[in-house]
């Protein structure tokens, strides 16, 4: 296949997929039928069976596709930062702008996905696994230069960052998004790096 034939091909398929998004976010993923993607994309029904095996596999790869674009500006985002904390400052930044910017992704991440064990577990082993193993690399890197405690379990760091940012999407979502996404990075950083004790500067003590 040349050149123009391939980048018309990944066009046609990018376009199929932004109409998924689309009509799952508006109607939801069981009550969408392949015709209506079809209808949305302005494509004959069998052209999306030629992408697609079938709407799960449609599904995991709006999944996948966000995923790797997400993955991708990360690691050039965070190329000029040195410490950890600022890079899981930056990464909580753009995960959460990302999301905000763009209503449709953000509902079919946080709703649509639950609906299925079955393209969870197919989602969590493909490009998500490589973005939260990213996370983790930032977490290994703080425990190495003093930033981040060396007795913490790396993995659950990053379940419990990534899962604040998965639920500060899902309360935006439902709060019907009259707050700016992005401007709960902040908090989540501050809650992550320096728990629920109060300040040291403070003389009250903090019982166990």
């Amino acid at each position: 296949m040349n050149t123009k034939k391939l980048q018309n091909k990944e066009a046609k398929k990018q376009h199929i997929l932004e109409a998924a998004i689309r009509v799952f976010a508006k109607h939801g993923f069981q009550n969408t039928s392949v015709s209506q993607v079809a209808r949305e994309a302005n494509v004959a029904d069998g052209t999306i069976y030629l992408y697609f095996k079938n709407k799960n596999e449609l599904l995991v790869s709006i999944f996948d596709e966000a995923m790797r674009f997400f993955e991708a500006q990360a690691e050039e985002s965070l190329n000029h930062l040195k410490t950890a904390p600022e890079k899981l400052a930056m990464l909580a930044q753009l995960h959460l702008r990302n999301l905000g910017e763009n209503e449709d992704i953000a509902t079919v991440f946080q709703v649509e996905l639950r609906h299925s064990i079955r393209i969870m577990q197919k989602f969590s082993q493909t490009s998500l696994k490589k973005y939260l193993k990213l996370m983790e690399e930032i977490f290994i890197q703080g425990q190495k230069e003093g930033t981040i405690r060396p007795d913490l379990d790396t993995w659950i760091a990053v379940k419990v960052f990534f899962g604040a940012l998965d639920e500060m999407t899902t309360g935006w979502i439902l709060s019907k998004r009259n707050y700016a996404l992005e401007d709960m990075a902040r908090p989540v950083i501050e809650m992550l790096l320096q728990g629920m004790a109060p300040c040291r500067d403070h003389n009250k003590k903090v019982e166990p």
